[in-house]
């Protein structure tokens, strides 16, 4: 489990580190992502993508007794912790320039702050380098089918696809 996760690491860092480069970023794609290699993020990632655990709610009244060790549901748990981990130590993450209001009349409401350029050129960097490694390199047909759930400023979305769409 956690050789096929170094392994999945270090290929996703490659191809990377060779978007960051076209970009004119290469320290950015030096640096990126190692906070998946602490404690907190690799444990989460690498039990949920690469471990083989039983369901809780499969598991019949003697194993629900005896059985004390990780199930898919605190494995699913622990990644969601590793996750939320990994976007806030990481500034090219869109989920970091979400600012949620908190006042009464706001409503929860998530209101987006614009991504500096150089950690919008590592996003970018990230979803093709992620696309690469992953077996899905067509960047702009990912974004067009997610980005109804990516929360951008206007700024960060209109430069995000200028750029994919000179893909």
């Amino acid at each position: 489990m956690h050789w096929k996760y170094l392994k999945s690491q270090l290929r996703h860092k490659w191809f990377v580190f060779v978007e960051c480069c076209k970009l004119g970023i290469p320290w950015l794609g030096i640096i990126h992502d190692l906070s998946k290699f602490s404690w907190v993020e690799w444990r989460g990632y690498a039990r949920y993508f690469y471990g083989d655990y039983p369901e809780w709610a499969t598991m019949g009244a003697w194993g629900k007794s005896y059985y004390s060790g990780p199930t898919k549901e605190s494995v699913a748990d622990d990644f969601d912790v590793a996750w939320l981990h990994h976007q806030h130590r990481n500034k090219h993450h869109w989920q970091r320039w979400l600012l949620t209001l908190d006042s009464a009349r706001s409503d929860g409401k998530l209101f987006p702050l614009p991504m500096p350029d150089k950690y919008r050129r590592e996003m970018l960097a990230d979803w093709r380098g992620a696309g690469r490694a992953y077996g899905n390199p067509d960047t702009a047909g990912w974004y067009l089918k997610n980005k109804d759930n990516i929360v951008l400023h206007p700024s960060t979305r209109r430069w995000i696809e200028v750029w994919l769409m000179n893909d």
